[in-house]
């Protein structure tokens, strides 16, 4: 198979199942780190948030094609601000390890 197959064989398959079974192993890590309480809480809830991103994204990506008509991308507005909550869950994740000052601390279960 030539590089140029390969690229189109690749390019047929429809990533929407793939994505759906990334979010299992994410649950898992999310549950480990919660159980472990080996991150810091800020860093932890910055993890959480980004499922929240996950689905304003899905929800911004379902207006631009039924309100506009266009993908997510091509609708500025609906993307900037889908875009924001990854920001926000970044900043709190950094923010997270940046307080511990690399040491290790527990996650506050209260």
């Amino acid at each position: 198979m030539g590089a140029q197959a390969l690229l189109q064989a690749l390019a047929a398959i429809d990533p929407a199942p793939l994505f759906a079974l990334s979010l299992l192993p994410y649950l898992l890590f999310l549950w480990w780190s919660w159980r472990s309480g080996r991150l810091p809480r800020l860093a932890f809830w910055g993890f959480c948030l980004t499922l929240l991103f996950v689905v304003i994204t899905i929800a911004a990506a379902l207006v631009a094609e039924g309100v506009y008509g266009k993908q997510l991308a091509d609708v500025d507005p609906l993307h900037g601000g889908a875009e924001a909550f990854l920001t926000l869950s970044n900043l709190l994740v950094l923010l997270g390890f940046r307080q511990t000052g690399g040491k290790p601390t527990a996650v506050n279960k209260s």
